[in-house]
This record gives C-alpha cells, structure tokens and sequence, in this order.
C-alpha cells in the first residue's frame, strides 16, 4: 500500500488539513532599492498598486504602495506562522509589538481575540537584487482558545533547531519550527497553540535535500494527518515522483529522494481540532455569527486599534533584526562569531 493517500497540485496558496487552514509561499526577486528609501528602484506602472500579485518581473508589490508588503489589517481566532527564509519582514501591530526579522527567523502571532499588524518587506540593498522567501501558515485554534488574549513571539533562527542526516553535499536539512525529529525538539510555541498540547502531535518542518540525497520521514501517531508540500526540485516520496505538488501521506515513514539538482518541502502535521470552521477574509470563527461579531467589534474598535501614523510602517534603514514586545522589553539575537 502506498504512503501517499492523495496528491494535488499547488496554487498560490496551498490548502490545510485541520488545523491548518492553508500555508502560503512567496518568493520575489525584488530589484535594488532607491537608495535608503526602501522603495524599489523600478518603474511601478503596469501593476494594480493595492492590489498587486502579478508576479511581473518576477516580483509583486501585494498591497503596499511604495513599499513592497501588506499595510495593517486585522485577524481574529487564529494564529499566523511566518517564516522567512530570505529578505527581512518589518511587523508592526495594535499590541505596541515590532520587530525586523529575516534570514531563518520565525514569528509566531496568535490572534486570538483580536490583533491589527502590518507585515511590509523593506528592500535593503540599493546596489543588487532584494530576495525574498518566506512562508506564512494560518493555524487555526481551538474553540475555547479563540478568545485568548493576542500573544506575540519570535524564535531567532539561531536558536531554531536544525537536524542535519548526512555530511555536507549529501545531506538532509529539518528546520524544526514545531515538533519534534530525531529526538530534537522545536522551541516553545504560545501557551494558547494547538501546538502547545502534547497530544495534537503537531509538526512544522522545512526539509531541504542536497542532490540525491535520500531520507526518511519518520512515522506518526494514525490520529494526526501529514502533508507535504514539494516547493523546490524533484521529489520522489515512496517512490512516486511529486513536481510542485502537496502529498497527504499514510501514518508509517516514508522515503523521500532528491533529484540531481536537490529538493525542498514543507511538512505540516498534527491531530485535528475537529470543530466547525467558518472563515471569511482575515476572521475565524465557528459559526457565522461568530464570525458577524467579529466584523461588528472590529469597526466598533472593539481589537485592533491602530494607533501608528502610517497603515504600512518601515524601520529605519540600518536597523537590524529586533522584537520589541507589547511591555516594551527588546530582544535580538545572538549571533556567534
């Protein structure tokens, strides 16, 4: 019997198994910067500004303006996973929370019963092209979870755990974001998480193959599901070849093997809350009037309160990596050498 219960081919944004509710990836080569603006240093006509995923040049602006990113905007009854892999993301949001992050780092924002952030992508760099690759998972929270206080966090990439099988040039790479592999375990998710209960068997890794490389995923507990999502390269997963696809794997391991130029996925685990879900835009709720109130409180200022100048806020140019909390305490990471 195959490990592999179902294949389907990716969009733009990839589809959840409870209680994830879908996970995005972008990835832009944005030109050189103008200067310390921020701004691209390229002509914006042509793009639906406000509303640009076009992907045109092999970039898009999404909501912002001048810079590149999406200006603040609410969500409720959920909890957003952003994980940046290239570039640097400035958040800003309702609690007084912000932070520059980038280069491996990962922030966790459980919304719960109401937050408004920003997320913009400031380009760095005025002489060369600003990478950007990042992934943004909506996981959903429990019912009596749904109206925790918002809670924000940020894991440094360098205190995320990374499992390296092999030997450089041939080996396999698991950024633990959540969960657990080989006995390492993933750094403390919010206190209101699903992922914070042992037994939702909750994972999120970011498994990357140098080219050939084979490894196995190991099993999992039958009352979890398992996706994985082929983003990068060719894959075989039990012998069945994935192109850019999302595969639901069977409960035992299974064998996954890079072609000759190497591969990359996202795995997404855990057992499901198994209530209702009704979503519409950035609320989540577990019936329609929940999701009625939501809106109702939203534009009474109920949550979400945006206090800033700005809707689409930057940090200064030469700012580095930071988390500035709701209590005004600031962390950066510890970088070694």
């Amino acid at each position: 019997m195959s490990a592999i219960r179902q294949v389907v081919p990716l969009g733009a944004q990839w589809p959840g198994v409870d209680p994830f509710l879908f996970a995005v990836h972008h990835r832009d080569e944005f030109p050189a910067a103008e200067g310390e603006t921020m701004r691209p240093a390229a002509s914006l006509e042509g793009r639906s500004i406000g509303g640009d995923f076009s992907g045109k040049d092999g970039w898009s602006m999404y909501h912002g303006s001048e810079v590149p990113g999406f200006p603040q905007h609410p969500h409720r009854g959920f909890e957003t996973v952003t994980v940046v892999l290239d570039g640097v993301v400035d958040h800003s949001d309702s609690l007084g929370a912000a932070a520059r992050f980038g280069h491996g780092d990962t922030q966790w924002l459980t919304a719960g019963a109401g937050i408004s952030h920003s997320e913009m992508f400031p380009l760095l760099d005025p002489d060369a092209t600003n990478t950007m690759e990042l992934f943004q998972i909506w996981l959903n929270l429990a019912p009596e979870d749904k109206s925790a206080e918002p809670y924000f966090d940020m894991f440094w990439s360098e205190d995320t755990p990374v499992v390296v099988r092999g030997e450089e040039g041939a080996a396999a790479r698991v950024r633990v974001i959540a969960g657990e592999i080989d006995g390492i375990r993933a750094l403390d998710p919010p206190p209101h998480s699903w992922a914070a209960r042992p037994d939702s068997h909750l994972a999120i890794w970011i498994v990357t193959l140098d080219p050939g490389v084979s490894t196995e995923l190991p099993a999992f507990d039958p009352s979890a599901s398992r996706v994985l999502y082929n983003y990068g390269g060719e894959l075989t997963a039990d012998g069945q070849r994935l192109g850019y696809d999302a595969a639901v794997l069977a409960p035992e391991a299974v064998t996954v093997s890079a072609g000759e130029d190497g591969a990359a996925f996202l795995v997404l685990q855990a057992r499901p809350i198994g209530a209702p879900v009704v979503q519409q835009g950035p609320f989540v709720g577990n019936t329609r009037q929940d999701i009625v109130t939501a809106m109702e409180e939203y534009r009474a200022g109920v949550f979400g309160t945006w206090h800033l100048d700005r809707n689409d806020p930057v940090h200064a140019h030469g700012e580095t990596r930071f988390a500035r909390y709701p209590d005004g305490s600031e962390k950066r990471p510890v970088v070694s050498g």
